[in-house]
């Protein structure tokens, strides 16, 4: 697998040399002073133990990985009474628990596909919650145009080794763009597929991509996201049109925290190697 991954980098980016400047550290998002204005981040836990990241784009819209809601040992797609997002999870506690009414899933997109690469280009979702989150401190972020080689971004995440708390890279960088796809710099690791890229812009943060896989190009470690501009408006009308239609009948029932069995992501599911 992980030679697959790497050809499948190397085929898409090797045009150009990978030249970065050194990303800024992993950073834990502890206290709540750390995580201040990064409620909207959040935990999805996704069917039998699965694990992605997050982020709101309004009081009711979740953006996240498409790969993140498929069974990878049935390719089955996960229910979306079967995920839950936590906005703000940290150290046991969220900002807001809520379940997921309907989900979409970008229509070029295929868990099963041979195209490596298409299933980067395409591996977006859009989780519409039960419930809006209407509170001050959880606020969702802005959505930039896909940021140009050589742009700094960062990237906030969960993953299996830090399920409890996200964390947090300020600095990183696109290193390549091709066919709708980005190229980076950025750490992650098995749930952090789904997790938001960012940019500043006047002074705040707005997404630019979300992380589909990670690889190893001439041997250095990058991380594979999706641009967002003509997925993401597409996925919206998906919505405005009343696809991915699921009506609730019982609450979510919470995994165990810190547990992760054969669901969505994490180890055991749809795991993030393979985009």
């Amino acid at each position: 697998m992980k030679k697959l991954i790497a050809m499948m980098a190397v085929g898409l980016w090797l045009a150009s040399p990978l030249v970065a400047s050194d990303p800024s550290p992993l950073r834990t998002l502890m206290t709540g002073d750390e995580s201040r204005g990064w409620e909207g981040v959040g935990r999805l836990n996704i069917g039998r133990g699965g694990l992605c990241t997050g982020a709101m784009i309004s009081e009711s819209l979740v953006l996240t990985a498409a790969h993140c809601l498929f069974e990878q040992s049935t390719g089955a797609r996960v229910p979306p009474k079967e995920i839950e997002f936590l906005a703000g999870w940290r150290n046991g506690r969220a900002s807001a628990y809520r379940g997921v009414r309907r989900a979409v899933v970008h229509p070029d997109f295929s868990f099963a596909a041979g195209d490596k690469a298409a299933r980067v280009v395409n591996d977006l979702a859009l989780l519409e919650l039960d419930q809006p989150i209407r509170k001050s401190s959880v606020r969702p972020f802005a959505v930039h145009s896909r940021p140009r080689k050589g742009a700094e971004i960062g990237v906030v995440s969960y993953a299996h080794n830090r399920a409890d708390s996200p964390a947090l890279q300020e600095m990183c960088q696109v290193l390549a763009r091709q066919s709708g796809a980005l190229v980076m710099s950025c750490s992650v690791d098995f749930g952090s597929s789904g997790a938001p890229v960012f940019v500043v812009q006047d002074g705040k943060p707005a997404i630019v991509s979300v992380i589909s896989a990670k690889a190893m190009v001439r041997d250095i470690p990058v991380s594979l996201g999706t641009s967002l501009e003509q997925p993401l408006a597409e996925l919206m009308q998906m919505l405005t049109d009343g696809n991915g239609v699921f009506t609730r009948t019982q609450p979510v029932s919470r995994p165990p925290v810190g547990t992760f069995g054969t669901g969505a992501a994490g180890p055991g599911g749809a795991k993030f190697l393979r985009p």
